[in-house]
């Protein structure tokens, strides 16, 4: 890769990586430990058909997917808070919960100010859903997982 990757583009990377393991451990029943090794070894900076993958930040990937992990009850109960009653995050979207989760774990390990957790994410959601009405969506349910995480950060 020619161009120098910035701090802030590879925790970006990270945030999209992490909800990509997230998603495929769920959908396939791997361990975290396992879906780690695979996007650390395989995935970062890969070369893929029309560029390069940006290269991750691991430890901000590790720290997320961990979080998440270990912290999956917690961020599930915040996250259906956020929801209307009729949603509860069993059926959202998988892609979605996977999002939900990583993003609860950046809010819980509280490193990064919720503002920046939320448009990162929302930007995530783009990625997935660019012409759907879910980044909007995502949005909403962060902005209230946020102020029960932080709430003294509003």
């Amino acid at each position: 890769m020619s161009q120098k990757v910035s701090k802030r583009q590879m925790r970006s990377a990270a945030r999209l990586y992490a909800v990509q393991a997230l998603f495929q451990m769920e959908a396939a029943g791997t361990s975290v430990d396992a879906v780690r090794r695979e996007f650390e070894d395989f995935r970062f900076g890969a070369e893929v058909e029309g560029g390069a993958m940006v290269e991750g930040d691991v430890d901000h990937f590790r720290a997320l997917t961990e979080e998440a992990v270990n912290a999956q009850a917690r961020i599930d109960q915040m996250t259906d808070r956020a929801l209307v009653a009729k949603w509860p995050i069993a059926r959202i979207d998988p892609t979605l919960r996977a999002l939900f989760r990583a993003a609860g774990a950046e809010l819980i390990l509280d490193a990064t100010p919720p503002r920046v957790v939320i448009t990162e994410f929302v930007d995530v959601a783009k990625a997935f859903f660019p012409e759907g009405r879910e980044p909007k969506f995502v949005n909403a349910v962060l902005d209230h997982m946020a102020r029960e995480a932080r709430p003294e950060a509003f």
